[in-house]
């Protein structure tokens, strides 16, 4: 088994490399388990001190040749998590169509050239959702994306069924909720500030809320529960996809202020005190686009399962992290 991960430095596809080391095998093509061999890391850039049991390979998925310089011909599993993310692809439309649709598209195309069809799972986002939607979303609910960034996922989503009809790759796309706490420095998604909001005051810094606390929500889940999801996708059996190879992950509703109030429950008022709101229009007409509840019913009978609160998703990432907490 050869598994090749694009945004494989970043900090989703790094934990996600990390995982499947610990793990050590993976589904093939055949359906049968196997040894992985070796895991491919793509990306831009890396963090200190990765694992030296990884291939590191620096490049862009919409460099020309990029792809088919890095993947071996014999790689069974592909996890595509690499994109420019939505505030950054909002913000330069010609880099997110470059790298969100036309790197998807090269990659997709190499892996028409590999021995056989591999394995293919696509981070999408809920960012394919917006303009009128229903109180509650569910399967059926059909996507409409009203941002550069959403538009381009969706793209995605249809080329990676497309391929996957073709016998050209077995796809699987997720569409991600929003992904809290990220650790490290903040990024361009406009989603930044709701891991920001917690992982600041946690480090004991200041951090700016660009949301009205009162009448944000988030559909979100932890970084664990998604890299448990990509696992599971893989090795969930094609047959359980069917000809439908998109799904809504589950995920849990939280309002912004019931965020910070858990976060004040958890390490101290003091901690929660360090969140000042200062209003953003452009962030806020990003995130106003952005659904926040779902029934995610067809997941939940594949097996992929959120987390059960949002007290849950703290308390993980001050373990992860070890941060101490009065």
């Amino acid at each position: 088994m050869k598994v090749f991960i694009t945004g494989g430095g970043g900090f989703l596809g790094y934990r996600l490399a990390r995982k499947l080391l610990e793990r050590g095998t993976l589904t093939g093509p055949d359906g049968q388990a196997g040894r992985i061999e070796s895991i491919t890391v793509f990306d831009t850039a890396f963090p200190p001190g990765t694992d030296p049991r990884l291939k590191v390979v620096k490049g862009d998925v919409s460099a020309p040749g990029a792809i088919a310089a890095a993947m071996d011909r014999d790689t069974t599993s592909v996890f595509h998590l690499a994109a420019v993310v939505s505030g950054g692809a909002e913000a330069d439309f010609d880099l997110g169509y470059r790298v969100n649709l036309d790197g998807t598209r090269a990659l997709l195309e190499h892996c028409r050239s590999l021995a056989r069809p591999p394995r293919l799972v696509f981070a999408s986002s809920v960012a394919a959702f917006g303009g009128d939607l229903p109180n509650v979303l569910d399967d059926s609910t059909t996507p409409n994306p009203q941002t550069s960034y959403g538009t381009q996922k969706v793209i995605g989503e249809y080329l990676v069924t497309d391929f996957t009809r073709k016998g050209y790759i077995d796809g699987r796309s997720l569409r991600l909720p929003t992904i809290v706490v990220r650790p490290g420095k903040p990024n361009a998604a406009a989603s930044s500030f709701a891991s920001g909001i917690m992982r600041e005051p946690l480090n004991g810094q200041l951090s700016e809320c660009p949301v009205d606390p009162a009448e944000t929500g988030v559909w979100l889940l932890s970084p664990g529960k998604v890299v448990d999801a990509f696992i599971h996708a893989h090795e969930l059996a094609s047959s359980a996809w069917g000809v439908n190879r998109v799904v809504n992950l589950p995920g849990i509703t939280v309002s912004v202020r019931d965020m910070l109030a858990t976060l004040g429950r958890v390490a101290g008022e003091g901690v929660a005190a360090r969140v000042k709101y200062t209003p953003d229009a452009r962030i806020q007409a990003i995130v106003r686009t952005w659904p926040i509840n779902f029934r995610t019913e067809r997941a939940l009978a594949m097996g992929f399962r959120p987390d059960p609160d949002f007290e849950s998703v703290i308390r993980a990432y001050i373990a992860d992290e070890g941060i101490k907490v009065s």
